[in-house]
């Protein structure tokens, strides 16, 4: 009897190899181009290549653990275990050349952050990663980048904390209304009120930051514009997610740009 060969199923590499969190982009590449806009050095590079393969790790390990969890292997299995394992790797050695170029303590932004990152991996590993407490905890964790590659370039630590900040209050603001206009899209009531609300609460905590001199004032204006900027959009007919993601990332980087400015200046 012979015996017929199984036939070999493709396994798509995009969906494995590739995040599929379309936010996150932003709020990874945001800490780096920050911190090295305001103080480039190779340690803080080798940090930033860390911040972006722990951002690419993420997706392939969940999908890994998911099935070792279930006690099952399904043909995406391996391939998922191998990205994640090359791209751990690749994190690892950026970390090692921050450690190893770096002249001073700069890892202690990154310790605080890990009690965020461990509420954004129970709820993963819950099937919960796309409620509003994991998405503003993981954002908030990935600020503290930002923080670490500006203590490894000389800043001064109420500078760096800054940053984290900055990021923090954007992020914040930003998935709130984020949230808001894709439900919007969706057809579904929402209210405008908890969107409104946590852009004040980001301005506040950046004009408190402003007053003590950790945050500069242009990243208060950065911020800030997303109010008149939400009123203009909420009173108009809903935009689909992608053009609201797009949206996001020149926001993103408008308050990447200015804050890096407000600290050179």
């Amino acid at each position: 009897m012979t015996v017929q060969p199984q036939p070999r199923v493709k396994v798509p590499l995009k969906t494995i190899a590739l995040p599929n969190e379309h936010g996150g982009w932003g709020f990874t590449l945001e800490p780096v181009l920050l911190g090295l806009l305001v103080a480039p050095t190779l340690a803080g590079l080798g940090l930033g290549v860390f911040a972006l393969a722990a951002f690419f790790t993420r997706h392939p390990l969940k999908l890994w653990l998911a099935d070792v969890r279930k006690g099952k292997r399904f043909p995406r299995t391996p391939v998922a275990g191998r990205f994640a394992l090359a791209y751990g790797t690749v994190g690892v050695l950026g970390l090692l050349l921050a450690f190893v170029r770096a002249e001073g303590p700069f890892y202690w932004p990154l310790l605080a952050a890990l009690p965020l990152i461990a509420v954004q991996l129970w709820f993963d590993a819950h099937n919960k990663g796309r409620n509003l407490l994991p998405e503003v905890a993981g954002a908030a964790a990935m600020g503290s980048v930002a923080a670490g590659i500006g203590l490894v370039g000389g800043l001064e630590p109420s500078l760096a904390l800054g940053l984290w900040l900055v990021l923090a209050a954007r992020s914040y603001a930003a998935i709130h209304y984020a949230r808001t206009q894709v439900m919007r899209a969706r057809g579904l009531a929402v209210p405008f009120r908890p969107a409104y609300l946590a852009q004040l609460i980001a301005i506040g905590g950046l004009l408190l930051g402003a007053a003590t001199g950790w945050v500069p004032w242009l990243s208060v204006l950065a911020v800030g514009l997303l109010l008149p900027f939400s009123a203009y959009t909420f009173a108009r007919p809903p935009v689909p997610a992608k053009v609201v993601g797009w949206s996001q990332m020149a926001f993103g980087l408008l308050v990447v740009v200015l804050t890096a400015l407000g600290v050179r200046v």
